[in-house]
């Protein structure tokens, strides 16, 4: 009997268990250790932001559906892995401490054969000073609270406009190295068209702000895109959304401090500047949850799973070389540790081997460069790569060491529709494919993707399919009928 412990439930951990679950008979346990109790849609928080969907459509409790699967589901946070086992303990283990199901602050010692680290991320608000709904002065969508929150604050900020005061509202990246730029592009046009369809457009002043050296990068080094015949490069597809909803915009920018009513900011020339709001969601930066390992000894070995960030070292090149020097044979394929080979990190949980946009320094010091994206799609696909490995290995169709399920997001493409505004007959979108994710300039030497598979069409279509896929995706990741049919 093999023992596999999935830590988290998101895109990635969610989709693992699910599918260890349908391939592996009952003999073989599935556990899944997350510290929420809810599965959420994360791409439809920005609909809960602006008040078009309520928190409940966007999630549901996971606690019944596992149990009805035959998943052990554990309410709780990893602290500590052991990979090589002690304490008592022939086997490897993790070390988990309970926050619900009325054991909160109960410590438990979970076996595994099998670990599959698909935490997520960490949301980092104290990395900028004043970020941030608790402790902070900002809103966010990162969670479906956190967008209800600020759909309760966008209220106040349209209130005001409705009664004739004008409002600054800033939307974009709140720390010089945060990623997740195309939420908060989903998001400012979601505002302006919730405003706008209001008729109060003119009393909002808008502004996007972002650590992008281009509006469009996207975290992915930008692109260029099919697109009405013409081959167009993303930055000029984004540039024409806001052109055309007056939506300005300020682009290499780190936002290192919020005050009440100010955010300040660091450009690429070193200067350092400020841009007042009266509402303001800003991205913030991301990090692993930070869990530590140990040997059999009770030596400190985190360093052989972990990065500093707190994310985990898998299959990649992580020799520091210059950007130029940068290659898609660097990204991980099996998002596998590469000194114990039964644990894998799909989806946000893996170390990226550096960033996908060039790198810029400004004169003080500070790197300013958007992190890799590696939720969404990518996080689907990297969760069932996984499953389907350690299944075959289970299975004795394969082994650690040669493994045949491959997932590189230098050979993977993504699709993706980013939302421009909710409305059955006045919704827009925009649908875009990019392949691959990573750019692979050997191959593809010219724009470092392929065009045949790189595209892009804005329009009310691309509504209704993002609204689709929403209850689609829920359809899938519920496990309703025929749900492993559906794409990742």
């Amino acid at each position: 009997m093999a023992k596999i412990v999935v830590l988290g439930a998101g895109i990635a951990g969610h989709t693992t268990s699910t599918y260890l679950r349908k391939w592996l008979g009952k003999k073989h346990e599935v556990i899944v250790v997350s510290p929420n109790s809810k599965y959420q849609w994360v791409p439809s928080n920005i609909w809960v932001g602006v008040g078009r969907m309520k928190p409940e459509e966007v999630y549901f409790d996971l606690e019944p559906k596992y149990k009805k699967w035959g998943i052990d589901f554990k309410q709780a946070k990893a602290t500590s892995i052991y990979p090589e086992g002690g304490s008592g303990h022939e086997k490897p283990f993790v070390k988990i401490e309970y926050v619900g199901q009325g054991k909160a602050g109960e410590t438990e010692e979970v076996e595994y054969d099998f670990l599959v680290n698909a935490t997520g991320p960490q949301l980092r608000f104290d990395k900028t000073e004043g970020l941030g709904p608790q402790n902070g002065n900002t809103v966010s969508v990162c969670s479906f609270d956190h967008a209800a929150h600020a759909w309760a604050e966008l209220q106040k900020s349209i209130k005001k406009m409705e009664a004739g005061e004008k409002q600054d509202i800033v939307i974009g990246i709140g720390h010089p190295g945060a990623t997740c730029q195309g939420a908060a592009f989903e998001y400012v046009l979601n505002v302006y068209h919730e405003i706008d369809r209001r008729g109060l457009s003119d009393l909002a002043n808008i502004t996007y702000i972002t650590n992008e050296y281009e509006v469009g990068d996207f975290a992915m080094g930008g692109a260029y895109i099919k697109y009405g015949g013409y081959i167009t490069p993303t930055k000029v597809f984004t540039e024409s959304f806001f052109a055309e909803r007056e939506i300005l915009w300020i682009k290499r920018a780190g936002v290192y401090k919020v005050e009440k009513d100010k955010i300040h900011y660091e450009n690429l020339k070193g200067e350092y500047k400020e841009i007042h709001y009266d509402f303001a969601m800003l991205i913030p930066a991301f990090s692993g949850p930070g869990i530590k390992a140990f040997d059999k000894q009770g030596e400190d070995i985190t360093p052989k799973l972990f990065k500093p960030n707190g994310f985990m070292v898998v299959d990649a090149d992580y020799t520091k070389k210059p950007y130029e020097e940068w290659k898609a044979s660097d990204w991980p394929e099996v998002v596998q540790n590469p000194d114990y080979k039964n644990i894998f990190a799909p989806g946000i949980a893996f170390a990226p081997p550096h960033t996908i946009s060039k790198p810029f320094t400004t004169p003080n010091g500070t790197t300013i460069v958007p992190a890799p994206p590696r939720t969404g799609m990518p996080s689907g696909v990297m969760g069932k790569i996984v499953a389907q490995n350690i299944r075959d290995v289970i299975k004795g169709k394969a082994t650690l060491d040669k493994l045949k399920h491959k997932a590189s997001m230098a050979k993977m493409g993504a699709a993706c529709i980013v939302s421009a505004g909710y409305g059955m007959t006045n919704g827009m979108a925009a649908t875009m494919t990019v392949f691959p994710i990573v750019q692979n300039w050997e191959k593809y030497p010219e724009f470092g993707r392929s065009l045949t598979y790189t595209m892009g069409e804005p329009g009310l279509a691309g509504h209704w399919l993002k609204w689709f896929m929403h209850y689609m995706f829920l359809h899938k990741a519920k496990g309703y009928p025929f749900w492993w049919l559906l794409p990742e």
